[in-house]
């Protein structure tokens, strides 16, 4: 008797229908997102190929969506994904982050708030947790690196202006502009984001680094310091 449940394996595939192999021939592009999945997971389950497995992760929540935001810990709780699988999952989507930050920056220029905003908005806007990254220019506002400075809820204990100006003083950054988010979605600042930027104002004075703005990232909107005139 047959079984029922049986679930053809890539490998049982024609070559030119397997995803590794059309890749290769034919481009990533040609690739759907389950196919690119599976090539990242690189096996499925016992009951299913890689690519069935692939199909149900991006059928949670949004897709694309989903695995960007979804911590290791959510994903290993879907049969069928492991530690290793999670990990390789997770690498995958923060290296395209990476590249697609390394790809804005290259040649760029901040001249106004807006600037800010188009670099970063999309990464930041749905954070669950307020990242603090500090944008290190040249002395003609080009763009040195992006650098990562804290996580969790901004206090004077976490931002402190070491943190801050060590990255600027070895990148020789001539000024810095502070972003942080909002997991809210409001990006009306606090009191204390407000005293934290006024504390690294008067650090950016001795040092000789200028603090040109501190801008804060909510769901699709943005509050500029500077451009309120807090600072």
């Amino acid at each position: 008797m047959g079984n029922n449940n049986y679930t053809i394996t890539i490998k049982e595939l024609p070559e030119n229908e397997r995803p590794r192999e059309r890749l290769i021939k034919y481009g990533s592009n040609v690739l759907s997102n389950a196919e690119l999945l599976a090539i990242i997971l690189g096996s499925g389950t016992i009951n299913e190929s890689a690519i069935t497995l692939s199909q149900r992760v991006l059928s949670k929540g949004d897709g694309l969506g989903y695995l960007s935001d979804a911590d290791p810990h959510e994903l290993i709780e879907i049969y069928g994904i492991g530690q290793a699988k999670s990990a390789q999952i997770k690498a995958a989507v923060e290296l395209g982050k990476r590249i697609a930050i390394t790809r804005k920056t290259e040649n760029s220029f901040i001249r106004c708030p807006q600037d800010v905003v188009n670099l970063l908005m999309d990464e930041m806007r749905f954070l669950k947790k307020e990242y603090m990254k500090l944008i290190l220019l040249n002395t003609k506002c080009g763009i040195i690196s992006i650098e990562d400075i804290s996580i969790g809820s901004l206090n004077s204990s976490i931002v402190h202006p070491r943190e801050l100006f060590v990255p600027a003083i070895k990148k020789s950054s001539a000024s810095i502009i502070m972003v942080h988010n909002h997991p809210s979605g409001d990006p009306a600042p606090s009191q204390e984001d407000i005293n934290i930027t006024r504390r690294i104002i008067e650090a950016g004075k001795i040092i000789g680094i200028e603090l040109n703005d501190h801008v804060i990232i909510g769901d699709g909107r943005y509050v500029s310091l500077k451009e309120r005139n807090i600072i």
